[in-house]
């Protein structure tokens, strides 16, 4: 019940765009940050960026400008804007929250995984 589900993906051209949903009920909760990762098909899975619930953000170098990562609380709803797609950007995209073993307390948590939603650039 506290994994979250990823939404948004599908086929795109080189310059075009896509917004992925991370949707979770720990979102209810003072969860400690979401993050999304992609993985490409036979290579390491990398991190993409990052929302922590002060609310900062972050970005891998290689999104830096083109990703935006928000948090819509009244839809218990994160999201990936992801611009000036790539065919580099092609992967399995998933999102992953941290949340706290103990109420208020970030040193200690436990991660919980989206199934992946699927980006694919070509033309």
């Amino acid at each position: 019940q506290e994994q979250p589900v990823e939404s948004g993906g599908g086929s795109v051209q080189p310059g075009g765009s896509l917004r992925l949903a991370c949707t979770s009920p720990g979102f209810v909760s003072d969860y400690c940050r979401v993050d999304w990762y992609r993985q490409p098909i036979g290579k390491p899975r990398e991190w993409v960026s990052g929302l922590v619930n002060d609310g900062d953000t972050g970005y891998a170098d290689s999104v830096k400008g083109r990703f935006t990562i928000s948090e819509d609380t009244a839809k218990d709803t994160v999201y990936l804007q992801m611009n000036s797609l790539t065919p580099q950007d092609t992967a399995m995209y998933s999102c992953v929250i941290a949340l706290p073993l103990d109420p208020g307390d970030c040193q200690r948590f436990k991660l919980y995984w989206g199934q992946g939603t699927q980006v694919t650039v070509s033309s």
